[in-house]
């Protein structure tokens, strides 16, 4: 199921996506698009086949076939280490050094250059709203700083895309909803984001949802088209209703 609603070449773009995993695949002939310039939430249950996705997308993930464009090219394109930008499910920073150190060294990977540093991590500081804070330990830091810290380490090379591994996981209500009001800002500036979430709740969050479930895609659609489609009171029951008619598709076919 492919809907590219913006027009013009998406962001990222997938055709007959095959990801064998221990002798079986985990997802299996999958085709998406993800528009550019847009918050695009890839949603489902754990074991869904989200993370592998991801890591399709950006070029770390082995036995794939078929085909994974992403701005224009292959996933995992030396051309693309400064244009995408990815952050994990486990905060990918250094816990002994501070946020400037961590981010100076990312920002050292991501080819800027050495004149430009300074000026770098000052921009991602004040991006992710973590001024103040340069000189402090990152072990020191509560879990949604830490989250704010690893989210700046993927900005350093000003990416156009943002692949981001369920970064809300295990933090508060209130933590969630600033970083998803980061999210937003990022998405203003001209950024696109993938999002992982096995929260439903964060559908309303998005423009855009890509609906996962069995390494299979459930549905492409808007929020709004997923609270119509169902007429369910919430996200969460309209995600389990899609479930529903999914498993029902499937057996019908089976008999």
């Amino acid at each position: 199921m492919v809907n590219n609603p913006a027009g013009g070449e998406p962001a990222i773009r997938v055709r007959d996506l095959r990801i064998e995993r221990g002798g079986r695949a985990v997802i299996d002939g999958l085709d998406v698009d993800v528009p550019a310039g847009s918050v695009v939430g890839l949603l489902g249950p754990s074991g869904s086949g989200k993370t592998t996705l991801m890591r399709a997308v950006v070029g770390v993930q082995d036995r794939v076939t078929g085909t994974v464009d992403v701005l224009g090219l292959p996933a995992g394109a030396p051309e693309l280490r400064r244009r995408v930008g990815y952050v994990t499910q486990a905060a990918s920073v250094y816990t002994d050094l501070t946020v400037a150190q961590n981010l100076g060294y990312f920002a050292a990977l991501a080819g800027v250059a050495p004149t430009r540093r300074r000026d770098t991590v000052g921009r991602v500081v004040a991006e992710v709203d973590l001024g103040g804070h340069e000189k402090q330990v990152v072990a020191t830091l509560s879990g949604g700083e830490r989250s704010r810290v690893s989210l700046a380490a993927a900005l350093v090379g000003d990416p156009e895309l943002l692949v981001l591994d369920e970064p809300t996981v295990g933090l508060d209500p209130v933590l969630r909803r600033d970083l998803w009001a980061l999210f937003r800002e990022l998405s203003r500036t001209g950024r696109t984001l993938l999002v992982s979430s096995h929260v439903m709740d964060e559908a309303t969050q998005c423009d855009r949802l890509l609906l996962m479930r069995a390494g299979g895609l459930v549905a492409d659609l808007t929020p709004e088209e997923l609270m119509q489609q169902t007429g369910a009171p919430d996200a969460e029951r309209a995600f389990l209703a899609l479930i529903d008619r999914s498993a029902g598709a499937t057996e019908g076919t089976a008999r």
